[in-house]
């Protein structure tokens, strides 16, 4: 049964966020099959939601000109609203209560299509979406057709839209409309990673996982726009077990203890450690002796219900890690032994440990989304130990407007494995380049080895120029940008080639250059 005007004012008013309901007994009567935030994607019969402190009223005009028939607002914005659209039926909550009644609200009006399909929700600091890419190719394994669609900070796919993301989680209208159109795709899983922020600012209020999986816990998001304090993003990621059947813990994280303690709120906990000594540890699910291997890494893996010898198609020893994960989530879900050895064997994530081969065997470059600390540590350790005795070059920078101890961990924590290090841009936005990159090279430390080259382009041609210059061979990272397409510059995403192509270019033109010599 499709979702009312009236039915949506009761639902809100259960919830204690309704200030205000619709006037008209008629206008209340409204089928409402779908909802929307954006009005450049607004659709018929659709409730709009008036959000955010750039809001104008005359998003929603567009919004009701391209087909929606009810609105949903807070209470300060109501009688400006009412104003410009007089006959049109408003849903007004409180002013503190306008993220949970957008939730809410969009859950309802699409549908709830999460009781159609298995929804795995993933979190940590370091992980989400590397995990999520091979949780979908186990389960995309051994069938001709998509079996999972995906949410994550790479990219969507939905079953019916498939294109690069803008949050690692969308906003709930956003967001409830990727789960419909997966529920009505056939697609039987949705594999998604869950952001602090969207527990934090509840978009995902309302969505039930039938498994919760949480990786791992570090100092990141921590800013006067995001978190706060380390405290308050740690109690944000735990909210991801309010809403889970499953929990799956990673009894290695930091602060193991309490994630378990939280996790205790779901119906059943499955734990796993990716450490060559777990065979003796309480986990469900462990591996002994990973190593890198031709094509990736190798691992012999113990579950519940099988064990055996696992090839892992990715790089980065850390990624055992992100592979227990991964198969824990599967013991929950019932895949067994040959899918998942399968899905992992074959696995590729975008931008992730991406391995950019040169004529001179001794040169590589390594593209991967490493963009806060932990992942420097895990990223940098497995460098070391699979490239013993290369030159290490780093380029990478820190965003604009967000996660500031970024600026003073990154370059101490890269000091610590690189020998060269070049700062550029990532996502400046509203803040100058030029002065991220100086508050870098300002907490880099003592005797290392850095230039400032603001051009990401020109930062990756000068880091190719080094490793060929380099007596040892050469590792060339390349951090953070992974595969996207799009720089943040002010309130713009303005198109950019990837790190893997500005890396080719500039190896060519070097070829080139020594070929005429």
């Amino acid at each position: 049964m499709n979702a009312t005007v009236k039915s949506i004012a009761s639902l809100l008013r259960d919830h204690g966020l309704l200030a205000r309901g619709p006037q008209s007994v008629d206008a209340a009567s409204v089928s409402l099959t779908g909802a929307d935030c954006d009005s450049r994607f607004a659709g018929p019969d659709h409730l709009f939601v008036c959000k955010g402190a750039a809001f104008k009223p005359a998003y929603l005009e567009q919004a009701l000109e391209a087909g929606c028939v009810a609105y949903l607002c807070d209470d300060s914005r109501a009688d400006e609203l009412a104003a410009v659209a007089p006959h049109v039926s408003a849903l007004v909550v409180r002013d503190d209560g306008l993220r949970t009644a957008m939730a809410l609200s969009s859950a309802a009006c699409w549908g709830h299509p999460d009781n159609k399909l298995e929804v795995v929700g993933i979190t940590g600091t370091k992980g989400k979406s590397t995990t999520a890419y091979m949780l979908r190719a186990i389960l995309d394994a051994c069938h001709d057709t998509p079996q999972s669609a995906i949410m994550g900070s790479i990219d969507t796919f939905d079953g019916i839209e498939d294109a690069e993301s803008v949050n690692t989680t969308p906003e709930p209208p956003d967001l409830w409309r990727h789960v419909a159109n997966a529920a009505q795709s056939g697609l039987p899983y949705l594999t998604m990673e869950v952001s602090s922020q969207a527990l934090k600012y509840e978009r995902v209020v309302g969505l039930g996982l039938d498994v919760a999986c949480f990786l791992n816990i570090g100092r990141d998001h921590i800013s006067p726009r995001e978190h706060p304090s380390f405290e308050d993003y740690f109690a944000s990621k735990l909210r991801i077990f309010e809403q889970a059947r499953v929990a799956v813990v990673n009894l290695g994280s930091d602060h193991a203890d309490e994630v378990l303690a939280a996790a205790g709120r779901c119906k059943h906990v499955v734990t796993f450690l990716a450490d060559g000594d777990a065979a003796g540890s309480d986990a469900d699910v462990w591996c002994r002796d990973p190593r890198p291997s031709d094509s990736g890494i190798h691992l012999f893996v113990h579950t519940p219900s099988w064990e055996g010898e696992v090839e892992v198609g990715m790089a980065g020893l850390f990624n055992a890690e992100n592979a227990l994960c991964a198969i824990a989530a599967c013991e929950v879900l019932g895949i067994g032994q040959e899918q998942v050895k399968a899905g992992l064997a074959h696995v590729r994530v975008p931008g992730r440990m991406e391995l950019l081969r040169t004529s001179d065997p001794h040169i590589t470059g390594i593209v991967d989304y490493a963009h806060n600390k932990l992942s420097y540590q895990r990223f940098f350790a497995s460098v070391a130990k699979e490239y013993p005795g290369r030159e290490v070059i780093a380029v990478f920078g820190a965003p604009g407007g967000k996660a500031y101890e970024r600026r003073r961990e990154l370059p101490e924590e890269a000091s610590r494995w690189a020998d060269f290090v070049v700062y550029t841009e990532e996502d400046p936005a509203h803040d100058p380049v030029e002065e991220i990159c100086a508050q870098m090279a300002a907490a880099t430390p003592e005797g290392q080895d850095f230039e400032v080259i603001v051009n990401r382009p020109r930062a990756i041609g000068r880091a190719v120029e080094r490793a060929f210059q380099s007596p040892r061979g050469a590792v060339v990272c390349l951090l953070a940008k992974g595969d996207e397409t799009r720089q943040h510059e002010g309130d713009s995403f303005v198109p950019c080639e990837t790190d893997a192509t500005l890396f080719e270019r500039a190896v060519a033109a070097r070829t080139a250059r020594t070929d005429r010599g």
